[in-house]
């Protein structure tokens, strides 16, 4: 097998004109997507050029003082993401979010490190600060959907909602049946990139180890490994996350009180 194969700056520059495509659909079908898409890149840019000139030197120190700082920094950048992102109050439910993330995430990376993976030393951040990554990162976008599907099932059916209380349901059980639609509804697509993973893609560790010169069997353990990884902590943080901020969001006597900033009930 061939050794890793390194591109220039400016192959990447080069190949970065492709981006005209999505920016003449955008201007074509007035999308108004450009000025986001820059910027985005634009902070994708820096923001991985910082990570990794830092992530160098990160794994250089490898102590483990400085890798809990970092992956604290990772899990409350990225609560503070899915609040905006559902544009829930961050001031309020910020620490149910981040709590819900980290009870996910610590015993998966822990579980993966100290018992499967077992590099050396056990908090080597070349191993947990990639799969903490990877992991906090598909979860984001699971609990955004799931708040999203959440609040927004609420607001259509509320008058069900309402009649639950009005009955004497207690919230948690009055809110029950939008739970169960956000967790259905967010858990859904990782569910068919599972199921379809190996026919219909290559997902981006096992590709990445490829490309590095590993072997394709050693890349599919590993894939399979992060994959089921992904699912547990997905499931544990979104179903955390939302009973956490139900018991936030409405009084005792069923009254909301941190709903999304759009809603304007």
């Amino acid at each position: 097998m061939q050794d890793v194969i390194d591109i220039t700056w400016w192959q990447l520059l080069g190949f970065s004109t492709t981006l005209s495509i999505p920016f003449l659909i955008s201007r074509y079908y007035k999308l108004d997507l450009n000025k986001d898409a820059c910027i985005s890149i634009l902070r994708m840019t820096v923001q991985l050029a910082l990570v990794g000139l830092y992530l160098e030197y990160l794994f250089y120190l490898d102590n483990v003082i400085v890798n809990v700082i970092w992956l604290t920094v990772m899990v409350v950048v990225g609560g503070s993401a899915i609040l905006s992102k559902a544009r829930l109050p961050k001031k309020s439910l910020l620490p149910y979010t981040v709590l819900s993330l980290l009870i996910g995430l610590l015993p998966i990376v822990t579980v993966l490190c100290v018992v499967i993976i077992q590099p050396v030393p056990a908090y080597s951040a070349q191993y947990v600060i990639p799969l903490a990554g990877m992991l906090l990162g598909n979860s984001l976008s699971g609990n955004i959907v799931a708040l999203q599907n959440f609040y927004g099932a609420l607001q259509d059916r509320w008058t069900e909602y309402e009649a639950a209380i009005s009955l004497g349901a207690p919230v948690p059980l009055a809110t029950l049946p939008f739970v169960r639609l956000a967790l259905q509804k967010s858990l859904a697509p990782i569910l068919a990139t599972i199921a379809t993973t190996g026919l219909v893609s290559l997902p981006g560790m096992m590709t990445g180890q490829i490309l590095g010169g590993a072997s394709p069997l050693v890349a599919i353990k590993y894939q399979l490994l992060i994959m089921l990884a992904i699912f547990v902590m997905m499931s544990v943080s979104i179903t955390i996350n939302l009973n956490l901020i139900v018991r936030r969001s409405f009084s005792p006597a069923g009254k909301p009180y941190a709903l999304p900033q759009s809603d304007t009930r």
